[in-house]
C-alpha cells in the first residue's frame, strides 16, 4: 500500500484483505461457457466445431458473437450465419479472447437497484477503454487488436468487490468523487486477485496491476499495460490531475512510439473504429 492512499481505501482494503484471508469475499465469476472455450483453445485437439459446440451452450453469448462477427470490425465480404463460420472465420484464438470479453457483461450486472447506476458507470468506461485499446492496436505491431479489447474490458475489473463492500457505508457509497478515489486505489490489486482466481495468463493480470501506474517500467519495448495506459489517458479515465501536460513523463507514450501532441481518439477515422467496437459490444 501507498503512503497517499485515502483514509477511505484503508480501510476498506482492510477489510477486503480480511475477507480474502477469511474466504468471505464473494468475486465475480466467469460464464461456465467463457471458461470451457479458453479452456477448450488452450487444448491442441480442439476444432471449430469443438468451440461452436461448447458456444452453443450460451445462446444470449452465441448470438452476441455473431452479431460481432457481421459487424464493420472484421468487414466479411459474406455474412456470417453460424457459430462454426465465425469460428472458421475468426480463428479459435480471436474467439477466444472476444468471448470472454462478451462475457464481462454479464458479470458487471448489478445485484441491487443502489449498485446499478455505478455498475453500469464502470462498465460503460471499460468498453470505452476496450474500443480505444483494440483502435490502437491497430496503430503500433506486436498487440493483437482482440487481446487489447480484452485487456481495456477487465483493466477496471477489481472496482466490483470494492463498490459492493463500499455499498455498506453509505456516507462514501453516496460521494460520487470520494468513492471514485477509493476504486481508483484499490481497484489493481483486488483485481490482481480475481484475475488469478480466474486463472488468467500474467500479461492481463500486469493489465490490472499496473494500468494506472503512469510511471511504470517494462523490460518489453513494448507491452499491452502501455496500449491500455494511453487508452485510459486519452479517453479522459484518469484523475483529472494527470492532463496532457503531463504524458511527456508517462514512459508508455515513447515505448509505443506515440506523439504526446496527437490525441488519436480525436482522429475521424479511429473515431468511426471506436463507435463501431462500442456499437459491437454493446
Amino acid at each position: 500500500m501507498t503512503s497517499t492512499m485515502s483514509a477511505k481505501a484503508e480501510t476498506l482494503f482492510e477489510d477486503l484483505k480480511h475477507a480474502v484471508e477469511t474466504d468471505r469475499l464473494i468475486l465475480p465469476t466467469l460464464p461456465d461457457v467463457a471458461l470451457k472455450i479458453r479452456d477448450a483453445v488452450e487444448s491442441e485437439n480442439s476444432t471449430a466445431q469443438d468451440i461452436s459446440d461448447a458456444l452453443a451452450q450460451d445462446a444470449s453469448l452465441a448470438t452476441r458473437l455473431i452479431k460481432v462477427a457481421n459487424s464493420p470490425l472484421y468487414r466479411t465480404r459474406n455474412p456470417i450465419e453460424d457459430l462454426q463460420m465465425a469460428v472458421t472465420r475468426l480463428g479459435i484464438r480471436i474467439v477466444r479472447d472476444l468471448v470472454v470479453g462478451l462475457a464481462m457483461k454479464q458479470i458487471f450486472q448489478a445485484t441491487s437497484n443502489a449498485l446499478d447506476v455505478h455498475s453500469r458507470n464502470i462498465w460503460h468506461k471499460s468498453v470505452d477503454a476496450a474500443a480505444i485499446s483494440r483502435m490502437m492496436a491497430t496503430l503500433v505491431s506486436g498487440v493483437n487488436p482482440e487481446r487489447a479489447l480484452l485487456a481495456g474490458l477487465i483493466h477496471n475489473i477489481g472496482a466490483l468487490p470494492v463498490l459492493i463492500l463500499a455499498e455498506n457505508d453509505d456516507e462514501l457509497f453516496h460521494d460520487e468523487e470520494a468513492l471514485g478515489r477509493v476504486i481508483y486505489e484499490l481497484q489493481g490489486e483486488v483485481g490482481e486477485l480475481i484475475l488469478r482466481h480466474w486463472e488468467f495468463d500474467e500479461d492481463m493480470i500486469e493489465v490490472v496491476k499496473q494500468c494506472l501506474n503512469f510511471s511504470y517500467q517494462s523490460e518489453a519495448q513494448k507491452s499491452i499495460v502501455d496500449l491500455v495506459q494511453v487508452a485510459l489517458l486519452q479517453g479522459k479515465h484518469v484523475p483529472t490531475e494527470i492532463t496532457p501536460d503531463n504524458w511527456a513523463e508517462v514512459p508508455a507514450f515513447t515505448r509505443l512510439g506515440l506523439d504526446i501532441e496527437v490525441n488519436v481518439v480525436d482522429i475521424e477515422e479511429n473515431k468511426e473504429m471506436i463507435e463501431n467496437t462500442k456499437q459491437a459490444l454493446k
